[in-house]
């Protein structure tokens, strides 16, 4: 019976029949348009699922766009021993300890605030967001931008010149009111030959240095715990998430992912508003039906 509620490629497996024995290890979950519904909600069945995951030695992992602080936040009730791959994979922490970093060289975080500067001058509706570790920097300062802000970044801070902030930054993030994908993202194309440039979203996109992005998170995960591809699930929706399927044999593209996330999934999950992390991970491992 397949998992996808859509016609799929031919080149897909969307079978991906459940398994009691399935040896998984490692699941690793996007949030937005992937474990969440359309208005952020965490899906009914989440705590119960993870704690049996918990009771088979699984490891749960979401990679995220957001910020360490907000996933930390969002999972605070089963944060222990949880791994958390934040911002698009530059910034992996467990229990509060450091596991990996990426920060950008602060010339880059200049020549691309600059460039955004630019573009709003020049009457673009976009706005940067600078990711340190610490907190997200913002010069933005209206209502309707600090909203978008603050879904993903539960720490901010105003400032007058987000070059200046004393934090290393792992990324910077660019909130476009239009379709960033046609507009902000051609506009920093040219970073693309030293950097990653990522639409992480309708209106998102992303510079980060071009070693980072969820992908090389997991692989590094995998070689420290001894994980294979074999026993690693991963679930993305957006660009962003590409490098992340290629990390495991169970790669689900969730239904209503762009079009290129569903070519290089291996398999096909119901959409992120169906329940379909949840519904996927249940089946696969056997486990009790939750948050049906």
């Amino acid at each position: 019976m397949p998992y996808s509620h859509a016609p799929l490629p031919t080149t897909h497996d969307s079978s991906a029949h459940g398994s009691a024995s399935a040896d998984i290890r490692l699941v690793v979950t996007d949030m937005d348009g992937t474990l969440l519904d359309d208005d952020k909600r965490a899906p009914a069945g989440l705590w119960e699922v993870l704690e049996q995951l918990r009771e088979r030695g699984v490891l749960f992992s979401p990679a995220s766009g957001r910020q360490y602080a907000t996933l930390a936040r969002e999972f605070a009730r089963a944060a222990e021993g949880m791994v958390f791959i934040a911002e698009n994979g530059t910034y992996v922490v467990r229990d509060g300890v450091e596991l990996s970093s990426d920060p950008l060289d602060p010339a880059v975080v200049t020549e691309v605030v600059e460039a955004v500067r630019r573009l709003a001058a020049g009457g673009v509706d976009v706005g940067a967001v600078v990711c340190g570790k610490r907190s997200a920097y913002v010069e933005r300062t209206d209502e309707p931008f600090l909203a978008e802000v603050r879904k993903y970044y539960v720490e901010h801070r105003m400032v007058e010149d987000v070059t200046a902030v004393g934090d290393d930054i792992l990324k910077v993030a660019l909130y476009d009111f239009g379709p960033a994908e046609r507009t902000t993202a051609p506009a920093l194309a040219r970073f693309g030959a030293t950097h990653q440039v990522v639409v992480s979203g309708e209106h998102w996109v992303d510079l980060m240095n071009r070693t980072a992005n969820k992908g090389a998170a997991i692989r590094r995960l995998q070689r420290e715990l001894g994980i294979t591809p074999a026993q690693t699930m991963v679930f993305g929706d957006y660009l962003n998430d590409l490098e992340m399927l290629d990390t495991a044999e169970w790669s689900f593209a969730m239904a209503n992912a762009h079009p290129e996330v569903i070519r290089r999934a291996r398999h096909v999950a119901p959409a992120n508003t169906e329940n379909g992390v949840l519904r996927t991970i249940t089946r696969v491992l056997g486990l009790p039906a939750a948050g049906r």
